[in-house]
């Protein structure tokens, strides 16, 4: 980059002028592997004309001597003709220029368009009898862009006026795109996250690396050679460092109830294996409501961020293919953590933000994050008719006592299991703790729901059902019904 010792100051005598050319494909990304970026490989790597350093380099002597005097040295010229670019001809044919263009130039314009643009042109012999007539041109050495016959058509669009050209529609043969309608698209899973709150941020895919080894200390992301800053010095292994930066940003500025969403890639691996993954992810954070006369002022909880989950996995109309397993990650509270599962594969978790976190990072209130793949969530099913029922339905509400280390979900899926195929609907309404209930066991109230297609189900069926339920969450998991 030059210095003291060799620049210019009142005491210099001597001055020595370099004038170079060197090849874009040899500068390309040299400056910035060396971390070096100056105007001159600016230049150098679009290109320069290969026959200007002798001229260059008179007229700056010229300059030199009319300004401040002194005597010229002689000029010392070095380079090889093998590594130059040579002399360039393209071949211009006239139906080429009447199919791209759709217009039919005169011979006379196309020939002095591009003599007034420095080039020289030549008839070629081979094609004199075409109709359309072609042209040798020879490229000056100055317009290192053009290489091709279309680079001299656009040239001649260019010149001729783009508003002169005439309009007409391409013929094509188009067919319809197959749409899978299983797949939910992205812009409903956005507007769904809209409508439940949520404003979706874009953050970038550089973070910092102490941010990211906090939230995600056991993924690896590429480093950057060049960063842009300190702190965008690694590309993004999770979503989560760049909802939390926002987050703190809204915080510091007095928004107090927040609600993040994003969408984008994860970079998970080394540089030379690196996997791509489309995300999901959001938080939440301050109060459940927004302010108002009527509103509550209770905070957020868990379960508020895993019903706005379950909303979005209920648009694919696959939500019985998604479990919720108690697990723990690094970021997240031991206790207050689940893992995404669907079809048996790990694809997303969701919790709060660990309190030691919180702490560090200077967040004073409860933060909830979820993140998971798009691939997965964006998978559904295809919805099919069956008629409705003319015949009564039947409902039973059981309520089973039972410990607490069990996971709601198992039991749901022992009575999906045992309770018949006519089981149109179960769901839980009430989770009971204190009296009545001994110390580290629960009340799980659920409410079941039968229906038979054709004729009406009678007591004996359905409590025959009930009696194999209770006996199976009994044996399986210890529950009773609660008298």
């Amino acid at each position: 980059m030059g210095g003291e010792h060799s620049g210019v100051s009142a005491q210099t005598r001597d001055v020595f002028l370099e004038s170079a050319f060197f090849t874009p494909l040899a500068i390309a990304g040299q400056a910035r592997s060396y971390g070096l970026h100056t105007d001159a490989s600016h230049r150098f790597e679009r290109g320069v004309d290969f026959e200007l350093p002798r001229q260059a380099a008179e007229r700056a002597t010229a300059l030199l001597i009319e300004i401040a005097g002194g005597e010229p040295g002689p000029i010392k010229e070095t380079f090889s003709a093998e590594h130059l670019p040579g002399e360039r001809q393209v071949r211009l044919r006239g139906s080429r220029i009447e199919q791209c263009l759709n217009i039919r130039l005169p011979d006379a314009e196309i020939v002095d368009i591009l003599e007034r643009l420095g080039m020289q042109v030549s008839r070629d012999v081979v094609d004199v009898a075409d109709e359309t007539g072609a042209w040798l041109v020879k490229i000056p050495s100055w317009r290192f862009d053009i290489a091709i016959e279309e680079d001299l058509i656009e040239e001649l669009a260019r010149i001729h006026g783009y508003n002169r050209l005439p309009v007409r529609r391409p013929a094509a043969r188009l067919g319809l795109v197959v749409d899978d309608e299983r797949r939910q698209p992205l812009t409903l899973l956005r507007r769904q996250l809209v409508a439940r709150g949520y404003q979706e941020a874009i953050t970038y895919s550089f973070v910092a690396p102490e941010l990211q080894a906090l939230l995600a200390p056991d993924m690896t992301a590429p480093r950057l050679a060049n960063p842009i800053s300190s702190d965008m010095a690694v590309m993004r292994a999770s979503l989560f460092p760049g909802l939390v930066k926002a987050l703190t940003y809204n915080l510091n500025r007095q928004q107090s109830r927040i609600r993040l969403f994003e969408t984008g890639l994860v970079f998970q691996g080394e540089l030379d294996s690196v996997e791509q993954i489309p995300m999901l992810s959001g938080l939440i954070c301050g109060s459940r409501d927004p302010e108002g006369w009527a509103a509550r002022r209770d905070g957020v909880d868990f379960f508020d961020l895993k019903g706005d989950v379950e909303s979005l996995l209920k648009l694919g109309g696959n939500d019985e293919a998604w479990r919720f397993e108690p697990s723990e990650h690094p970021a997240l509270h031991p206790g207050q953590t689940a893992r995404l599962i669907y079809q048996g594969e790990s694809v997303g978790w969701l919790g709060a933000l660990h309190p030691a976190l919180r702490s560090e990072l200077g967040i004073k209130p409860e933060v909830f994050l979820f993140e998971m793949r798009l691939d997965a969530l964006t998978q559904g099913r295809l919805p099919s008719f069956s008629a409705l029922s003319r015949y009564p339905e039947v409902r039973r509400d059981l309520a089973l006592v039972m410990s607490e280390d069990i996971p709601v979900q198992a039991l749901l899926d022992t009575l999906r299991e045992f309770a018949g195929e006519w089981l149109t609907n179960l769901h839980l309404f009430d989770v009971y703790r204190g009296p009545g209930i001994a110390e580290d066991n629960k009340s799980i109230a659920l409410g079941l729901t039968w229906q038979h297609p054709s004729r009406t189900l009678n007591d004996e069926e359905i409590n025959q059902l009930v009696d194999t339920i209770v006996t199976e969450s009994s044996r399986r998991f210890g529950a009773e019904l609660r008298g």
